[in-house]
């Protein structure tokens, strides 16, 4: 079934205003109310097929953004949403148009990439889901193997609208230039507390708070309790590889300090 179809189908096409109405507008050939933002300040929770719906819709709006922040869309930037499109999420046929049709729309509409980081924010509570779209958005910046400072300002600005640590970009920065590979050195333990979306001043009692919270978004129940592809399942667990070894990492490391002292 169509993963835009079937959350039109459970009804949640009528509740939407803002940008990912506007764009779930401009698919259907109709225009939405603002009962969307009611859903949301009164805390009201999508469904999957709902969830599923709001991230394709958000996640091809802002990639749409994010490839045209330096002007232009690239040849790579394409290949590399075409790959994701057909390799990741398996989109195909009615799917597949209705993904692209959703990004030329949004290439050019009135909405900035802040507006539907914001209200995808609002609506998607799982923080998983929110960093899987930065990541995405990172992955079109360095397509073309350079980041572009229009590029920077909005991947260092959207955590904020994204609703997440502004440490994220540290974080992903380094995996993204270093082809995911652990810090070398130590000098980078700061990039440990970055995966764990904390500050080297917290507590011991803080950290294993933070990463409990870490480890709780990305645990593979919640992921597919969302109802995302196999690819995000692995991606999941991925992140909960990274997010133990930050933990141990730091751990170790207050340990042989407070061993030195």
């Amino acid at each position: 079934m169509s993963w835009l179809g079937a959350g039109i189908g459970a009804g949640i096409g009528m509740m939407f205003g803002g940008p990912i109405g506007a764009a779930l507008g401009a698919w259907v050939g109709s225009s939405f109310g603002s009962g969307l933002k009611r859903m949301a300040e009164a805390g009201i929770p999508l469904n999957r097929d709902g969830a599923q719906t709001v991230f394709i819709v958000a996640l091809f709006s802002m990639l749409a953004k994010m490839a045209k922040a330096d002007g232009q869309v690239s040849k790579a930037e394409i290949r590399l949403i075409e790959d994701f499109i057909k390799h990741n999420l398996r989109l195909s046929g009615e799917d597949r148009e209705q993904a692209i049709k959703i990004f030329q729309n949004a290439k050019t509409d009135s909405y900035s990439i802040y507006d539907y980081a914001e209200q995808y924010r609002q609506l998607i509570r799982n923080q998983a889901m929110r960093e899987m779209v930065y990541r995405l958005l990172f992955a079109v910046a360095f397509a073309d193997g350079e980041l572009h400072p229009a590029e920077e300002q909005i991947l260092r600005r959207i955590p904020a609208s994204l609703g997440l640590h502004e440490s994220i970009f540290s974080a992903m920065y380094n995996e993204f230039t270093r082809g995911g590979a652990a810090p070398a050195s130590a000098g980078s333990l700061q990039a440990h507390y970055d995966v764990l979306g904390c500050s080297p001043d917290v507590s011991d009692r803080e950290l294993k708070l933070a990463y409990r919270r870490k480890a709780g978004e990305f645990h593979p129940d919640k992921i597919a309790a969302k109802g995302l592809p196999e690819e995000f399942m692995r991606h999941a667990e991925d992140q909960m590889k990274s997010i133990t070894v930050a933990y141990d990492t730091i751990v170790a490391a207050r340990k042989r300090e407070a061993a030195v002292s």
